[in-house]
């Protein structure tokens, strides 16, 4: 409603810029069901996307993984997670320089017969889907591991994942600094270690990764939480450069629509 009704709204008008083509990208740490409902609704998904994921990068002990999706999609079907593979498989070739991207369903076991009715259904297209480096199942617990490049997942199971996961990191980093604290001895090894500690807990940060495109629409629309910190909005801002520069939405076309084709 509105989105319908605030023509004159930021989320609105920006909108409307990357629809016309005057802009090539948003960036929006506003409402989320407005951001998504307004990418699909006026910069239009891509002709022959079914549905267009949220896709964030997260920190991985190898580096980073695209969780895809965290939000967007609540009751996905198999055809959904299919494409979302192969989106996911196009954006990190091509934006994090990743061949032949390792690609992962999220499931309660490694075994092929477990899981629910989506992930059952959706398993057996993803081992026969020849545009993707499909690897299997892979369990919650492997995901900060680095196991898989592409993570897919439907947007419930995605969006606990997500918000655990920062969750655990920012209750983590606490308790280790909190831990520095209690003693004389302590705080002198967390002098010597603060350096490699800092960068180390930078490297697996969210707020590195910029925000969370919304693949597959017509135009680059990127939502970020709106507790974003100025590190995290520079981020999305320099992720829709490389978004642009690698042609992300051409290659979609070419390489997930023309080929279902």
């Amino acid at each position: 409603m509105a989105i319908r009704k605030k023509k004159d709204s930021s989320i609105v008008v920006a909108l409307n810029l990357v629809k016309s083509g005057v802009c090539d990208a948003f960036v929006s740490a506003g409402s989320s069901g407005a951001v998504l409902v307004g990418g699909q609704l006026i910069v239009g998904r891509i002709k022959g996307i079914e549905r267009a994921p949220l896709a964030p990068l997260i920190p991985t002990e190898k580096g980073c993984s695209l969780l895809i999706d965290c939000g967007a999609n609540v009751d996905a079907r198999p055809s959904h997670l299919v494409q979302f593979a192969k989106m996911g498989s196009v954006y990190m070739e091509s934006v994090m320089g990743i061949p032949n991207p390792k690609v992962a369903i999220v499931n309660i076991g490694a075994e092929e017969e477990k899981g629910n009715a989506l992930v059952k259904e959706t398993f057996p297209l993803l081992k026969n889907c020849p545009e993707i480096n499909f690897i299997g199942s892979i369990e919650a617990r492997e995901i900060p591991t680095g196991y898989a490049d592409v993570i897919v997942c439907e947007a419930f199971a995605g969006n606990i994942i997500l918000k655990l996961y920062e969750g655990v990191g920012a209750a983590l980093i606490k308790k280790v600094k909190a831990g520095m604290m209690t003693s004389l001895r302590s705080k002198i090894g967390a002098l010597l270690v603060k350096p490699a500690l800092k960068e180390t807990l930078k490297e697996f940060s969210v707020e590195e990764y910029g925000g969370a495109p919304l693949l597959g629409l017509n135009g680059l629309v990127v939502k970020t939480h709106g507790s974003s910190k100025a590190i995290e909005i520079k981020n999305s801002v320099l992720q829709c450069v490389t978004f642009k520069e690698q042609q992300i939405n051409q290659k979609i076309k070419e390489k997930v629509i023309l080929k279902d084709e």
